[in-house]
């Protein structure tokens, strides 16, 4: 995607309030204005209106939409819902024909005249209001890195009598042997979990993942690496540069929709699906945290292990407590356990280490400055809601700080190499979605601290997950059954 020497967002041309937003939007010819908004599950909805259409005061009024159709929201009883503009999020969207101002939008209920209890974003918020209330700490800033892969095809149906999913990659090492059709078969194939740092020809979405990069560098998402991930089959990776909460929770929904729609400009799929492919590693979002306060960093210490300070060790030590309860957020689809899978390439098991990418909590060591120390919590996935999943995050890290919990005693060895007696002492995350599910509804007072998550959000996000995708897997029978059971 071309760039353009005009800020392609009103932050970056200095336009915070809604009279500048709309000013902004007039000098650079917008015709149309797309409120964007999150459901309780994490995709992006949105409703279109002419710029004629929007004055300055439906930022603070709202506009209206029907909340009983969106997922997680309102019964149908009470549907009337506004989305409430945030004027420092418009940006030129580059994905319509005409052009369009982008507007990323909170929710309020028109009846109580107050933000939406079920509304992720305003979890993330006051999210962020509670972590100054705490007096631990001003800022809580967050790197994920979150994985995908661009397909060639994905078809997929199931229906009474038949059920199959397919999907191909022109750089798949299962078309090695692809015979001479249509298209020629010029080979570069990458080799079974083999995907990792290859160059081009090799690595055949070098170009696609440079448009991903300037898209999103042009709708002021600061970039860091991009490259191609492990799995043959199109995996690749693009890293944003740490954010607070609220922020990175935005930019992520930016970078979902980007990936997603240079590669259909480039006739491609792209999937944040944790794990489309057998005996490939799967697609996770490791999310880099850490504590600042008065412009200083939190969890360093000289001397310590890792040179992490007791505030860091507190705060993994709520990671890992609350886990089982941070997955129904972190690891939210029934797939995503199809790659937390014990002695395989995602980490399950409970434990903190420097380095080690074997251990569920990893403390990175590639520099020793103060203000690079964090934490990385590596079970999550992108098919999260980053606003539940960030906020959920920080706030068992909190509550491991005000316990002032012990995370134990590092674990630096390789975990898959352990001998039986030693892993069987290891904790583990849920090895299921019901079982994550399950351990929210018992472990979720931490998520209440400061009303950060009401239990009417907890209560309906564990019903839709259970109703929804829960028990739609367990009531259809799996291809491999028949291979295990039909002759039985």
């Amino acid at each position: 995607m071309a760039t353009t020497e005009r800020a392609q967002t009103a932050s970056d041309a200095g336009a915070q309030t809604a009279a500048e937003v709309i000013e902004f939007a007039t000098e650079r010819g917008v015709e149309m204005v797309d409120l964007k908004f999150v459901d309780l599950p994490g995709t992006w909805q949105h409703m279109t209106l002419p710029l004629s259409a929007l004055d300055a005061g439906d930022f603070d009024s709202g506009l209206g939409f029907d909340g009983s159709s969106i997922r997680g929201f309102q019964e149908i009883h009470e549907s009337d819902m506004l989305l409430i503009p945030d004027p420092t999020t418009a940006f030129i969207d580059p994905y319509y024909r005409r052009t369009t101002l982008s507007l990323i939008c909170s929710i309020a209920d028109p009846v109580l005249g107050e933000p939406y209890a079920r509304d992720p974003r305003f979890v993330a918020q006051k999210a962020e209001r509670h972590l100054i209330h705490s007096g631990i700490a001003d800022v809580a800033y967050f790197g994920p890195e979150a994985e995908f892969f661009v397909f060639d095809h994905i078809a997929y149906e199931q229906v009474e009598h038949r059920a199959f999913y397919e999907i191909d990659s022109s750089e798949g090492f299962w078309n090695t042997g692809r015979p001479a059709g249509t298209d020629a078969n010029l080979a570069y194939k990458l080799r079974q979990k083999e995907g990792y740092f290859p160059v081009p020809p090799a690595d055949s979405l070098a170009n696609l993942r440079s448009e991903m990069v300037a898209a999103m560098e042009s709708l002021g998402i600061r970039c860091e690496f991009h490259h191609h991930e492990v799995s043959s089959g199109g995996q690749g990776e693009i890293d944003m540069r740490f954010q607070p909460l609220l922020k990175m929770a935005d930019q992520m929904m930016i970078y979902k929709y980007v990936v997603k729609n240079e590669a259909s400009r480039a006739g491609k799929t792209a999937t944040f699906m944790p794990k489309p492919i057998f005996e490939e590693n799967g697609s996770g979002m490791h999310v880099h945290q850490s504590l600042w306060k008065d412009h200083e960093p939190l969890m360093y210490a000289q001397g310590g292990y890792a040179h992490l300070s007791d505030l860091a060790r507190h705060y993994i030590a709520g990671l890992l407590t609350h886990a089982p309860a941070l997955l129904a957020f972190c690891a939210p689809t029934t797939n995503s356990y199809r790659r937390l899978v014990p002695g395989y390439e995602a980490p399950v098991n409970l434990v903190y280490s420097a380095r080690n990418r074997s251990a569920c909590v990893r403390v990175p060591m590639y520099h020793e400055a103060p203000k690079t120390k964090r934490v990385e919590f590596r079970s999550p996935d992108p098919t999260a809601n980053p606003y539940l999943a960030f906020s959920a995050l920080m706030l068992a890290g909190l509550d491991g700080i005000r316990r002032e919990l012990d995370p134990g005693e590092p674990l630096d060895a390789d975990i898959y190499e352990l001998p039986e007696e030693t892993l069987s002492r290891i904790g583990t995350v849920p090895s299921s979605l019901e079982a994550s599910l399950d351990a929210l509804e018992a472990d979720n007072a931490f998520l209440c601290e400061g009303d950060v998550f009401t239990s009417g959000l907890i209560e309906a996000y564990i019903r839709y997950k259970r109703e929804s995708e829960v028990d739609a897997i367990r009531m259809r029978p799996h291809p491999w059954e028949f291979a295990l059971y039909h002759d039985a």
